[in-house]
């Protein structure tokens, strides 16, 4: 499916993550400046921030508190200062039409900073209608790095996220009155690629499992988000990776769907979603699913509950209604509207619809590795930020914590530091605590830590 990549900062554990949001952060209100603090210059368009380069304030993928990304707000009269923690007395300003890391002592420093709701706000140069802004996207590409102060077509390319580098809410409420959202799952990567329930990858790539543990197994241990490559094969939905050609003994989707049902049954207080990194035709998926005794009596159709209107619902109502397994499919729904069949007809939901995500790799299975967590749908055609949000409606955050190729040694060494990029890197990038936390070999380095962390507290 997706793949990791290293981590280079130490380990948090969930004693001192949960310690660490104990004392919230005043939230800004919608028709005020945010308080004096630490924030990060984020556009609302692409959910990356503004950092200081070499003089110039470029927009960079998020990256914690690295790569001078973060700016200490502190009014100045009428206006507002926006340091670089960095680099003490240098601000974020203008020279002409350009951001540029200034002298904070300068008038160019200085910023008339306006709500426009939404959290969000404009920076502009005072006395003037220049306002910083994201260069517009050319036809064709992504958005450039470049950061302007211009007057004219900028629309929400000029405006901007003023996120906490801490933001912290409340203490998590009771089991039963947490919604879908304000919950951290721990999630298997490719959690069919185990070499327990059957083979999975043609010869040499299955000696590289990225779980060591099958699904049953991984339901007892506490994971309850399960990423699935499926292929079509003349016996349905299989799960292989890249390909089932020359797998030996690979298991079908619906086999692994039942073990996830049955245990739904014997636990009603239990929620699972899965995943499907998906390569069949949607009446070859439909086919799989009829074939899974009780899947209609679990699954979940956040599309016919009033999600989009309304935000998630609790577990507690979840439980009651008895719906606790909900299907996400990264497959298009365009094309499927093209072969006569969309996969929510059936209950399975399409992921981009519902959910952000960030990148899926890390780098490779060994060496450096790049801890910036940015939107994994984020090309010249598509741009879903991390920070995607609508009235009402929160998306669920996938965050991927993983590498290339599923390395034991690599896998434990990472997944001991995923609480510290969840919290310092990722949590921020999003502006919202992940739902899912996906790894490789969850059995090592104890990444439940994390999600028991980060299932302390709510995200304001």
């Amino acid at each position: 499916m997706r793949t990791p990549h290293a981590l280079l900062a130490t380990a948090v554990t969930a004693a001192a993550l949960a310690a660490a949001v104990l004392a919230p952060v005043p939230a800004a209100g919608a028709d005020a400046v945010p308080p004096p603090g630490t924030y990060y210059v984020q556009s609302a368009v692409t959910g990356f921030n503004a950092a200081g380069t070499s003089g110039a304030v470029e927009q960079h993928r998020p990256r914690g508190d690295e790569d001078r990304q973060q700016w200490a707000l502190r009014p100045d009269g009428a206006e507002h200062l926006l340091e670089n923690t960095d680099s003490p007395g240098t601000c974020l300003g203008r020279a002409d039409d350009q951001a540029r890391a200034v002298a904070c002592a300068t008038p160019e420093a200085r910023w008339r900073i306006t709500p426009i709701g939404a959290d969000r706000y404009t920076l502009a140069a005072p006395g003037t209608d220049g306002r910083l802004t994201v260069a517009p996207k050319p036809a064709g590409a992504i958005h450039p790095a470049p950061l302007t102060v211009t007057t004219t077509g900028t629309g929400d390319l000029a405006a901007w996220y003023l996120t906490p580098v801490d933001a912290r809410g409340g203490d998590m409420p009771p089991r039963e009155r947490r919604t879908l959202d304000q919950v951290t799952f721990l999630t298997a990567h490719n959690a069919y690629a185990n070499g327990v329930d059957g083979g999975f990858a043609p010869p040499f790539v299955d000696l590289f499992p990225n779980q060591s543990r099958g699904i049953q197994q991984q339901l007892a241990d506490g994971v309850r988000g399960f990423m699935l490559d499926i292929h079509q094969t003349p016996d349905g939905a299989i799960l292989c990776h890249n390909s089932c050609t020359l797998v030996r003994r690979p298991v079908a989707l619906w086999v692994d769907l039942q073990r996830m049902v049955d245990f739904l049954r014997a636990h009603p207080e239990e929620f699972v979603t899965v995943f499907l990194e998906d390569y069949v035709a949607p009446q070859v998926l439909r086919a799989e699913l009829d074939r899974v005794q009780g899947l209609s009596d679990v699954l979940y159709r956040p599309d016919r509950t009033g999600v989009r209107e309304n935000g998630w619902p609790t577990m507690g109502e979840l439980a009651a209604a008895g719906h606790r397994l909900l299907i996400f499919t990264d497959h298009s729904k365009d094309a499927d509207r093209s072969a006569g069949l969309t996969r929510d007809s059936f209950g399975v939901m399409y992921q981009r619809e519902w959910t952000v995500e960030n990148h899926w790799s890390m780098g490779p299975g060994v060496g450096t590795s790049d801890w910036s967590c940015y939107s994994r749908w984020h090309d010249a055609n598509t741009l879903v930020p991390l920070t995607r949000t609508e009235p009402g409606f929160r998306p669920l955050f996938v965050m991927n914590h993983f590498r290339d190729a599923a390395l034991a040694a690599t896998a434990a060494t990472d997944n001991a530091k995923l609480a510290d990029r969840a919290r310092r890197f990722c949590q921020p990038a999003a502006r919202k605590k992940p739902t899912y936390l996906a790894v490789d070999r969850y059995d090592l380095g104890d990444p439940a830590s994390a999600v028991a962390a980060l299932n302390t507290y709510t995200y304001p």
